[in-house]
This record gives C-alpha cells, sequence and structure tokens, in this order.
C-alpha cells in the first residue's frame, strides 16, 4: 500500500491506497445531466499512463512521427499536452487538501477540472489536485503527477488475488443500474438504464473486435453477449460466408475449442493483466473486458439476460424481481471504441480506418 504525499512540502495527502487497474470508463462523458457515482473504490488508486487534460493540441499541429510514437495510429481531434501519470482516487480518500476558489469553475453543475488543477496542498498552498463533480462525469479526484510523489507504507503490502480468489471475492457489475437526474423525470429523481459501465466496456472490446475480425463477420456467444455485441457487430463488419466466432473464456469455464478465433476474456482488477486462453484455443485473439463485466457474462444469474418463460425451476425461490430493462437497445460508449480503436496498429488498415470515419453516422442512426 501508499500514501502520496505533496513534493513541496512532503505532506501526506491521501490514506494508504492500494494500486488497481485504471478503469475503462475513466474518462467517459455519459449523457447530459445525469449523476455518476464515485469511480474508484475506497482504498484504491490507478494511474492513467497517458497524458490527460489542458492544455491540449489539434490533431493538425502534431506531426505524424510524434502521434504514433505516443501510440495513436489514426487521426483524434485533440491530444493532451500535460504530464503522464496522473493519479486516480475516490474523493474521500483525499487529506490534508483545499479547493482552490479560482479554479473552481464547472462545466455545468459542478467541478471539471478544465482550469487546471482545483484543490493545493493545506499546508504549503501548492496545487495538487483535481476534482470532479459535475454531471456526466465520474466522480474523482486526479493528482498532479508533478505534485506528488508515492511512498509505500510500512507493513502493508498487498499481494494480488489469483484468478481463483478473484472468483470467489469479486463482485459482478450488473449490466442495468439507475441513474440519478438532476431533475425529476416522470415523478422520480432517476431512470434505469444500461449501465455506464458495461457500455464503457463494450465499447472498448469492440474495437478489439473490429482489429481481431480480419474483415470477416463476426458472431458472437447467445445470450447477454450476443445482445450487447452482435447489432453493432452486424452494423459494422460485412456479411458473408466466412464469419469468426467469438467465445467466452476465463478461469472458471471450460476451455474454448480450437475453432475459436476470438476470446472475450477477464482482464485482473488489481494488475490489469489480460487473463490468457491456453490450449487448444491458444491463438485465439484476446479481447479483454473488466472482471465485473466478464463475470456478468461468464456466470449470469438466473433472470439475466432476458425474462424466461415459465415458473421458477422447483427448489428456487426468490424474494426480489429482477432489475427493471430499459426500454431501448444496448449502445456501446462510441467515444470508448474510438479512444480505443486509434490505439491499435491493425487501425491503419483500410477497412478499419473505413470503420472508424463511419462512426459518427453510424452514432446519428442509433446505433450507439
Amino acid at each position: 500500500m501508499f500514501v502520496f504525499v505533496c513534493t513541496g512540502c512532503g505532506a501526506e495527502l491521501t490514506t494508504p491506497l492500494s494500486r488497481v487497474a485504471l478503469p475503462a470508463h475513466a474518462h467517459q462523458r455519459y449523457g447530459n445531466g445525469l449523476q455518476l457515482p464515485v469511480l474508484m473504490k475506497p482504498g484504491t488508486f490507478a494511474e492513467d499512463p497517458e497524458p490527460w487534460g489542458p492544455p491540449w493540441r489539434r490533431w493538425e499541429d502534431i506531426p505524424p512521427g510524434e502521434a504514433v510514437a505516443r501510440g495513436i495510429y489514426a487521426p483524434v481531434h485533440a491530444l493532451s499536452d500535460s504530464a503522464p501519470g496522473s493519479i486516480v482516487i475516490a474523493p474521500g480518500d483525499a487529506r490534508g487538501t483545499v479547493l482552490i476558489p479560482e479554479r473552481a469553475g464547472g462545466n455545468c453543475c459542478g467541478l471539471d477540472g478544465t482550469d487546471g488543477p482545483n484543490m493545493a496542498c493545506e499546508a504549503c498552498g501548492m496545487p495538487v489536485a483535481s476534482r470532479i463533480d459535475d454531471c456526466s462525469l465520474w466522480q474523482a479526484v486526479w493528482l498532479a503527477p508533478h505534485a506528488v510523489r508515492r511512498l509505500p507504507v510500512d507493513g502493508a503490502d498487498s499481494v494480488p488475488l489469483s484468478w481463483a480468489e478473484l472468483l470467489k471475492e469479486e463482485k459482478p457489475t450488473p449490466p442495468f443500474e439507475p441513474i440519478a437526474t438532476w431533475g425529476p423525470q416522470s415523478g422520480t429523481d432517476h431512470f434505469w438504464s444500461w449501465s455506464p459501465q458495461w457500455e464503457a466496456a463494450v465499447g472498448r472490446a469492440l474495437a478489439h473486435l473490429l482489429a481481431a475480425s480480419e474483415g470477416q463477420q463476426v458472431t458472437v456467444s447467445d445470450g447477454l453477449s450476443k445482445e450487447v455485441f452482435q447489432r453493432t457487430l452486424d452494423a459494422l463488419l460485412p456479411s458473408g460466408p466466412q464469419t469468426r466466432r467469438a467465445v467466452l473464456a476465463g478461469p472458471g469455464l471450460p476451455a474454448p475449442d480450437a475453432d475459436a478465433d476470438i476470446a472475450l476474456v477477464p482482464t485482473h482488477p488489481q494488475t490489469g493483466q489480460t487473463w490468457t486462453p491456453g490450449a487448444p484455443a491458444a491463438s485465439a485473439y484476446p479481447v479483454p473486458l473488466p472482471f465485473g463485466v466478464w463475470l456478468s457474462l461468464a456466470f449470469p444469474k438466473p433472470h439475466l439476460p432476458l425474462p424466461a418463460s415459465g415458473g421458477m425451476p422447483a427448489g428456487v425461490l426468490r424474494d426480489d424481481p429482477p432489475a427493471p430493462r430499459p426500454r431501448y437497445l444496448f449502445r456501446p460508449d462510441p467515444s470508448v471504441l474510438r479512444h480505443t480503436l486509434v490505439r491499435l496498429p491493425a487501425v491503419r488498415s483500410p477497412r478499419l480506418r473505413e470503420i472508424l470515419e463511419s462512426l459518427s453516422g453510424h452514432a446519428r442512426a442509433g446505433l450507439f
């Protein structure tokens, strides 16, 4: 475990924290005027390896060689010129900080960090972090990499859980959840929606599925996997006699068949490591999914993904109804899809560049 301290005076700025992987939805902007919860679990932190936040440079001002050196293989609107390595924590884990009033600007209903760091070290006044709580953004505190340093906590070493331990201890991420609004809709202060985490996770996975498609149609397993992936894959990939088959694989599941071309696999929530399929499907292209999302797909609850006909099986009792389903089809997050796709070398192929350039039109048509 670690604590983060101010580089200016050494004052502690956080509680002891354990490192985890950066969530796929870390920079997601979801809907309009909606209240999203806290991004990070209490007691955890994650590091963003890429620069993020102001100042920004437009694509036209970036030499091609620099973009490739940064792992960007297709045009984007702009790239951040800030320092890489920002640390994100839950707001409740911050200590010894105060807001900077003149940098407390926001985009709509709260703070969005566009004015630069809006939190200072209480001891020395040095700007150290950005508090984010604006509508449609995940609530978080982002520690500026140049303003903090990480110190180990004596006697508090943490060893990543094994895949078997994760199966026992981690909880699945529900595909549906209530989203809070600032104003009541239909007499309530929330509505039931597809999970923003799922939309981001599927958007990231879709980029890998497109890269693994080799220009052919891709089919996924029946059930919730088909519901969240197949409609978009059918719209973006050409139909034809040849198809590539994507299957769920991972700890606790039977080994995929040798004819599986693509494997939907979990990433370790602490290390970010992607689970790798072994024989006979060792050559399958691994497509990463956050562990909680993968867990829901691999081991669905009885009422997922669709209500079944008939009564409950003998011996099964349920005293809570299934979560209300959204009234619209699943839509992957197009921003996360684009963000991931431009960072895959395969996007330089004409077929993927054509898909990339068509995303805006598909979004207007309601695919995203």
